[in-house]
Protein backbone atom coordinates (compact mmCIF):
# COMPACT_ATOMS: atom_id res chain seq x y z
CA UNK A 1 0.00 0.00 0.00
CA UNK A 2 1.19 3.25 -0.33
CA UNK A 3 1.95 5.87 1.63
CA UNK A 4 0.02 9.00 1.87
CA UNK A 5 1.74 12.14 1.45
CA UNK A 6 2.19 14.69 4.38
CA UNK A 7 0.81 17.60 5.08
CA UNK A 8 3.23 20.79 5.32
CA UNK A 9 -0.23 23.47 5.53
CA UNK A 10 -3.61 24.04 5.06
CA UNK A 11 -5.67 27.04 4.98
CA UNK A 12 -9.21 28.00 4.21
CA UNK A 13 -8.39 30.52 0.85
CA UNK A 14 -12.07 31.04 -0.18
CA UNK A 15 -15.18 31.03 1.79
CA UNK A 16 -19.14 30.89 0.97
CA UNK A 17 -22.10 30.25 2.57
CA UNK A 18 -22.19 26.42 0.93
CA UNK A 19 -18.85 25.91 0.19
CA UNK A 20 -15.13 26.40 1.58
CA UNK A 21 -11.55 25.99 -0.42
CA UNK A 22 -9.32 24.43 1.47
CA UNK A 23 -5.44 24.73 -0.07
CA UNK A 24 -3.39 21.71 1.02
CA UNK A 25 0.27 21.43 0.08
CA UNK A 26 1.78 18.27 0.61
CA UNK A 27 4.94 16.21 0.36
CA UNK A 28 5.09 13.28 -1.36
CA UNK A 29 6.82 9.99 -0.63
CA UNK A 30 9.33 10.50 -3.37
CA UNK A 31 10.40 14.03 -2.22
CA UNK A 32 7.72 15.91 -4.77
CA UNK A 33 5.69 18.82 -3.20
CA UNK A 34 2.47 19.88 -4.80
CA UNK A 35 -0.48 22.26 -3.70
CA UNK A 36 -4.11 20.87 -3.86
CA UNK A 37 -6.91 22.61 -3.64
CA UNK A 38 -10.37 21.27 -2.79
CA UNK A 39 -14.04 22.02 -1.64
CA UNK A 40 -14.42 20.94 1.69
CA UNK A 41 -17.97 21.03 3.77
CA UNK A 42 -19.06 23.50 6.30
CA UNK A 43 -18.06 22.64 9.54
CA UNK A 44 -18.63 18.94 11.09
CA UNK A 45 -21.91 17.93 8.80
CA UNK A 46 -23.91 14.69 8.42
CA UNK A 47 -23.62 13.97 5.04
CA UNK A 48 -26.16 12.97 2.20
CA UNK A 49 -28.45 9.96 0.97
CA UNK A 50 -29.56 9.27 -2.56
CA UNK A 51 -32.37 7.26 -3.31
CA UNK A 52 -33.23 4.53 -5.51
CA UNK A 53 -37.01 4.12 -5.61
CA UNK A 54 -38.35 0.87 -6.77
CA UNK A 55 -41.84 1.40 -8.24
CA UNK A 56 -41.89 -1.92 -8.76
CA UNK A 57 -39.28 -5.19 -9.87
CA UNK A 58 -38.50 -2.51 -13.10
CA UNK A 59 -39.21 1.08 -12.57
CA UNK A 60 -37.48 3.25 -10.40
CA UNK A 61 -38.71 7.08 -9.70
CA UNK A 62 -36.95 10.36 -10.91
CA UNK A 63 -37.75 13.86 -9.63
CA UNK A 64 -37.01 17.27 -12.03
CA UNK A 65 -35.85 20.41 -9.84
CA UNK A 66 -33.83 23.17 -10.91
CA UNK A 67 -30.15 23.05 -10.61
CA UNK A 68 -28.25 26.08 -10.00
CA UNK A 69 -24.79 24.33 -11.12
CA UNK A 70 -26.22 23.42 -15.14
CA UNK A 71 -28.78 26.38 -14.53
CA UNK A 72 -31.40 24.12 -15.87
CA UNK A 73 -34.07 21.52 -15.03
CA UNK A 74 -32.26 18.70 -14.46
CA UNK A 75 -34.04 14.69 -13.84
CA UNK A 76 -31.99 12.61 -11.23
CA UNK A 77 -32.97 10.35 -7.98
CA UNK A 78 -34.49 11.92 -4.72
CA UNK A 79 -31.47 12.85 -2.39
CA UNK A 80 -30.50 15.46 0.14
CA UNK A 81 -28.77 16.01 3.56
CA UNK A 82 -28.91 14.06 6.83
CA UNK A 83 -29.90 16.07 9.47
CA UNK A 84 -28.71 15.69 12.90
CA UNK A 85 -29.97 12.69 14.66
CA UNK A 86 -31.04 10.90 11.66
CA UNK A 87 -29.44 7.99 10.49
CA UNK A 88 -28.73 7.22 6.62
CA UNK A 89 -32.33 5.47 6.42
CA UNK A 90 -34.21 7.69 8.46
CA UNK A 91 -32.91 10.03 5.73
CA UNK A 92 -33.77 8.18 3.03
CA UNK A 93 -36.86 8.10 3.91
CA UNK A 94 -37.76 11.57 4.93
CA UNK A 95 -35.87 12.79 1.28
CA UNK A 96 -38.43 10.38 -0.45
CA UNK A 97 -41.31 11.84 1.10
CA UNK A 98 -40.53 15.52 0.83
CA UNK A 99 -39.07 14.77 -2.81
CA UNK A 100 -41.19 12.44 -4.54
CA UNK A 101 -44.20 12.07 -1.64
CA UNK A 102 -43.53 8.79 -1.52
CA UNK A 103 -42.14 6.33 1.75
CA UNK A 104 -41.21 3.60 1.68
CA UNK A 105 -41.55 -0.14 3.75
CA UNK A 106 -37.94 -1.44 2.94
CA UNK A 107 -34.73 0.69 2.99
CA UNK A 108 -30.98 -0.87 2.11
CA UNK A 109 -28.01 0.69 1.99
CA UNK A 110 -25.78 -0.06 -0.70
CA UNK A 111 -22.87 2.02 -1.11
CA UNK A 112 -21.20 5.51 -0.97
CA UNK A 113 -20.24 7.28 -3.67
CA UNK A 114 -18.04 10.76 -3.84
CA UNK A 115 -18.50 12.99 -7.01
CA UNK A 116 -15.04 13.85 -7.64
CA UNK A 117 -12.34 12.61 -4.99
CA UNK A 118 -9.44 14.65 -7.10
CA UNK A 119 -11.33 17.94 -6.00
CA UNK A 120 -14.25 17.40 -3.10
CA UNK A 121 -14.30 15.71 0.05
CA UNK A 122 -18.09 15.20 0.17
CA UNK A 123 -19.81 11.57 -0.35
CA UNK A 124 -23.35 10.29 -0.73
CA UNK A 125 -25.22 7.38 0.58
CA UNK A 126 -27.10 5.75 -1.78
CA UNK A 127 -30.16 3.74 -0.45
CA UNK A 128 -32.59 0.95 -2.04
CA UNK A 129 -36.23 1.69 -1.02
CA UNK A 130 -38.85 -0.86 -2.14
CA UNK A 131 -42.39 -0.96 -0.98
CA UNK A 132 -43.54 2.38 -1.68
CA UNK A 133 -47.02 4.03 -0.44
CA UNK A 134 -48.08 7.48 -0.80
CA UNK A 135 -46.86 10.03 2.07
CA UNK A 136 -45.87 13.66 1.70
CA UNK A 137 -43.61 15.86 3.92
CA UNK A 138 -42.87 19.24 3.49
CA UNK A 139 -39.11 20.17 2.17
CA UNK A 140 -37.01 23.26 1.56
CA UNK A 141 -37.53 23.09 -2.14
CA UNK A 142 -38.48 26.26 -3.86
CA UNK A 143 -41.43 24.58 -5.69
CA UNK A 144 -42.99 21.15 -6.22
CA UNK A 145 -40.83 18.69 -8.12
CA UNK A 146 -42.16 16.58 -10.89
CA UNK A 147 -41.82 13.02 -10.38
CA UNK A 148 -41.30 10.65 -13.25
CA UNK A 149 -40.08 6.81 -14.08
CA UNK A 150 -37.15 4.65 -15.58
CA UNK A 151 -36.95 1.28 -16.66
CA UNK A 152 -34.11 -0.26 -15.25
CA UNK A 153 -33.81 -1.75 -18.81
CA UNK A 154 -33.29 1.50 -20.29
CA UNK A 155 -30.74 2.62 -18.59
CA UNK A 156 -28.05 3.51 -21.43
CA UNK A 157 -31.06 6.03 -23.24
CA UNK A 158 -31.40 7.65 -19.68
CA UNK A 159 -27.62 8.33 -20.16
CA UNK A 160 -28.72 10.02 -23.49
CA UNK A 161 -31.53 12.07 -21.91
CA UNK A 162 -30.53 16.36 -21.85
CA UNK A 163 -32.04 16.32 -18.83
CA UNK A 164 -29.99 13.51 -17.11
CA UNK A 165 -26.34 14.68 -16.31
CA UNK A 166 -25.46 12.99 -13.19
CA UNK A 167 -23.50 10.32 -12.97
CA UNK A 168 -23.98 9.56 -9.31
CA UNK A 169 -27.66 8.66 -10.17
CA UNK A 170 -26.73 7.01 -13.13
CA UNK A 171 -23.91 4.46 -11.39
CA UNK A 172 -26.63 4.15 -8.62
CA UNK A 173 -29.41 3.11 -10.86
CA UNK A 174 -26.58 0.63 -12.23
CA UNK A 175 -25.95 -0.56 -9.20
CA UNK A 176 -29.39 -1.28 -8.20
CA UNK A 177 -30.12 -2.80 -10.95
CA UNK A 178 -26.99 -5.21 -10.54
CA UNK A 179 -27.92 -6.36 -7.20
CA UNK A 180 -31.37 -7.20 -8.48
CA UNK A 181 -30.44 -9.39 -11.26
CA UNK A 182 -27.63 -10.79 -8.50
CA UNK A 183 -30.56 -11.56 -6.13
CA UNK A 184 -33.36 -12.75 -9.08
CA UNK A 185 -35.24 -9.96 -8.15
CA UNK A 186 -35.05 -8.08 -11.51
CA UNK A 187 -38.31 -8.08 -13.75
CA UNK A 188 -40.06 -10.34 -10.89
Amino acid sequence: MRQKPTVLAREIVASSRLFRVEEVQLRFSNGTERTYERLVGRGSGYGAVMIVALEDAEHALLVEEYCGGTDAYELSLPKGLIEPGEDVLDAADRELKEEAGFGARRLEHLTELSLSPGYMSQKIQVVLARDLYPERLPGDEPEPMRVDRVNLRELASLAQHPQFSEGRALAALYLARDLLIQRGEFGA
